[in-house]
């Protein structure tokens, strides 16, 4: 029986020679590997209060639709900056790649919604660290994070979970 992680792709040298991409397109795009990756990202929150999903940009945004929808709540987009219409509060991280700045709604998270953070990856816990703090300015309480894969040599799990996060991932791949 396939798990999640068999529908994952690796391709190496991407984007920069000695990477290793976990490439998730190929879970998505598969009926069965898409349901599964879901109804796993779920089940640790059943019977749990969950007020808004927050996915991160962008694969995130596929996995936080999905599981919002089967939550029947809301989601909330955090996007790269200058890709939100309206008012917007910034949040600088660092990246296994570089540097950015995401940015969120200020009106999108009302104090006391309890919000699960999802995205498809997690590496060195940059974009998800400022996902946590954009939320958290607005008066948001992260109640979990969420990943399909974790990366556990480049410390962004240790990274969450000194943070007094619950991190919770379908499958981890050692190595870069």
């Amino acid at each position: 029986m396939k798990q999640v992680q068999d529908y994952i792709r690796t391709i190496v040298d991407f984007p920069h020679e000695g990477i290793m991409f976990r490439d998730v397109t190929t879970l998505f795009a598969d009926p069965r590997g898409f349901r599964m990756a879901i109804d796993q990202m779920l089940h640790p929150y059943a019977g749990l209060q969950i007020d808004k999903v927050v996915g991160l940009e962008a694969r995130g945004f596929i996995l936080g639709g999905a599981i919002a929808h089967q939550l029947s709540v809301g989601f909330v987009p955090i996007r790269k900056k200058g890709k939100l219409p309206g008012a917007t509060i910034s949040q600088a991280y660092t990246l296994e790649y570089g540097e950015a700045i995401v940015e969120l709604h200020d009106d999108a998270i009302t104090a006391g919604e309890k919000i699960l953070l999802v995205d498809d990856l997690l590496a060195t816990g940059g974009t998800a660290e400022a996902g946590i703090k954009l939320v958290e300015r607005l008066g948001g309480e992260i109640l979990s994070c969420a990943f399909v894969i974790d990366l556990p040599d480049l410390g962004g799990r240790a990274k969450l979970e000194a943070m007094g996060m619950d991190v919770t991932a379908l499958c981890a791949f050692e190595g870069l």
